[in-house]
């Protein structure tokens, strides 16, 4: 009878500390690694490019069951950089981003679904202007380790692309000005394990 209650409980802390293993971990996003990157075709002549710096955000991260994942993102619209002063200003103003009025562009995962061993899809409400609408995202999810100078931080890393239709946030200006209208992104993101 004690052998078996003995081992029973062992079972069970197996099972648990196996389950645990396999959680879902939070992480948050380290700004200093994180690329929010975008190119729109310009007029037909190039392929004009830019991206955003202030970047922060939470990732839930569960590599047993990715359907139980989420994401969490708040972009600093402000922060925008074609690597053109003029440009950057006149996609601050009402005709474009309005950061007046709406400093923050957000996204907040409603759907995570796996597609293969390190690939999936990522689906959400991204926020422009105040405008909400769902965009969906491929993701690569690259590799988890710490970092080489620092042991203690575990590191999950992304990559992800995607599109966003101007005219779904009301962009108009952006078909006007020959830009567009589709806006490719281009995402890099490294999060620490909390």
């Amino acid at each position: 009878m004690k052998f078996g209650l003995l081992s029973a409980l062992a079972t069970g802390a197996l099972l648990a500390t196996a389950a645990s293993a396999f959680a879902a971990e939070t992480y948050k996003i380290d700004k200093d690694h994180a690329w929010v990157n975008f190119a729109v075709n310009h007029a037909g002549w190039s392929t004009a490019m830019g991206k955003f710096r202030g970047v922060a955000g939470d990732i839930v991260f569960d590599q047993a069951d990715v359907t139980r994942s989420s994401v969490k993102v708040e972009i600093d619209a402000t922060s925008i950089d074609t690597n053109f002063t003029d440009r950057d200003r006149d996609l601050n103003s009402p005709d474009f981003l309005n950061t007046a009025e709406f400093p923050k562009i957000t996204f907040v995962s409603t759907a995570v679904e796996k597609t293969g061993d390190k690939t999936g899809k990522i689906t959400g409400d991204l926020t422009i202007i105040g405008v909400t609408k769902p965009v969906t995202l491929d993701v690569v999810w690259n590799a988890e380790q710490p970092r080489s100078w620092d042991a203690s931080a575990i590191i999950s890393g992304f990559s992800a692309t995607g599109i966003v239709k101007t005219a779904e946030y009301g962009l108009g200006k952006v078909a006007e000005y020959g830009l567009g209208p589709d806006i490719k992104l281009m995402i890099e993101i490294e999060a620490q394990k909390q």
